[in-house]
């Protein structure tokens, strides 16, 4: 119970937070009005020259350049202006407790009377009034148009019902854009296994491998969503669950499994929340390839140039992943999570995992 007072509080604290912050946004523009002076508001820069790795924290962060977006130049007059309308129209949503998609606030933006010119320049200024606030979109009300992945295993949790994760029919629970109004009541898994595509995640449900593995299996369909990002994240940290990835065996399956582990530079604003530094990949590797023998495709150059980008790129300098990177290289193929399937259906369940979970405790 007092849990669940503690995550109630911390849920008020939050929106409070975000009021003050649009709050004290406008009120800053005003006062400077007020005094004869040109408003101007302190922006974080995003800029790359701006986004740093932190060695200890294991993922992106930023760093303390920042510009100024002021009335002053007319250049930035008509950002400042649709900064403050955006402002305006989350600081309704978070007091009535409503949330909007962000294809919906750029309509909605067709009133206002300084429209965007593209969805993505909406996107840009929401993401500007995020870094700015030190807050997240969906604190803002601001949530994306696609749902987060699917959840399958024994976790019982609260949104706005109680729901358990392994009785809502095959395809299990969608996690929620609004993740983190959801409440955690309890579990009885001792760890996570998320699969990159969907036709893996149904293997896995078919297989009963959540009871094999005592454990949650996360479909994350493809690219994983913010929603499935911080949902690995609250698990691992809250639950104190091991969260296991395994993508395809390809410059693309790396980065995937990369960003859940050490968040991307382009939300290093919000890696904090989103970043999952003990998030262990567990696979398919290029020595996976090599030791099952399976099926594979050429690499194409576009994956060659790729490969090649992670090995500089600070995320992937361990001893593992450039070993991996190298032998990928080296052997100049690639393989789909699928393809163990060589062996039957029901080997990557029956051999693979397995194996591989045991690699994983020996290592820890």
């Amino acid at each position: 119970m007092s849990e669940k007072k503690d995550r109630t509080s911390h849920k008020e604290e939050r929106k409070e937070y975000t009021l003050n912050k649009l709050t004290g946004l406008g009120q800053e523009i005003i006062e400077a009005v007020e005094q004869n002076k040109v408003p101007s508001v302190k922006v974080p820069s995003r800029g790359t020259g701006n986004i740093i790795y932190d060695e200890a924290k294991r993922y992106y962060v930023l760093g303390d350049r920042y510009g100024r977006r002021s009335l002053g130049n007319v250049k930035q007059i008509r950002k400042l202006g649709q900064m403050v309308h955006v402002g305006n129209f989350c600081k309704d949503l978070v007091a009535r407790e409503k949330t909007a998609t962000i294809r919906e606030m750029y309509y909605v933006s067709e009133g206002w009377g300084i429209s965007f010119k593209t969805q993505q320049e909406s996107n840009i200024v929401g993401e500007d009034l995020e870094v700015t606030l030190g807050t997240t979109r969906e604190e803002l009300g601001l949530m994306p148009e696609e749902d987060g992945a699917s959840v399958y295993g024994d976790l019982t949790l609260i949104d706005e019902v109680e729901v358990n994760a392994s009785k809502m029919g095959k395809s299990g629970y969608t996690i929620s854009p609004t993740i983190d109004q959801v409440d955690f009541q309890s579990h009885n898994v001792d760890k996570v296994l998320a699969v990159e595509t969907m036709g893996m995640f149904h293997r896995l449900v078919q297989e009963n491998a959540h009871k094999r593995f005592n454990c949650l299996i996360v479909g994350l369909k493809g690219q994983a969503a913010r929603a499935t990002r911080r949902f690995l994240k609250r698990v691992n940290t809250e639950l104190d669950l091991p969260v296991y990835i395994c993508n395809d065996g390809d410059p693309w399956g790396f980065h995937i499994a990369q960003v859940i582990i050490s968040g991307s530079a382009k939300l290093a604003h919000v890696n904090e929340d989103l970043a999952t530094p003990d998030a262990k990949f567990i696979g398919v590797t290029a020595s996976d390839i090599i030791n099952y023998d399976l099926p594979t495709d050429k690499l194409k150059d576009v994956d060659v140039m790729r490969l090649k980008e992670l090995s500089k790129d600070p995320r992937y300098k361990s001893d593992f992943w450039q070993t991996e990177i190298k032998k990928m290289l080296k052997i100049g193929k690639k393989a789909e999570q699928q393809s163990f399937s060589k062996y039957g259906l029901e080997y990557v369940v029956d051999e693979y995992f397995p194996a591989k979970f045991e690699e994983m405790e020996n290592q820890a």
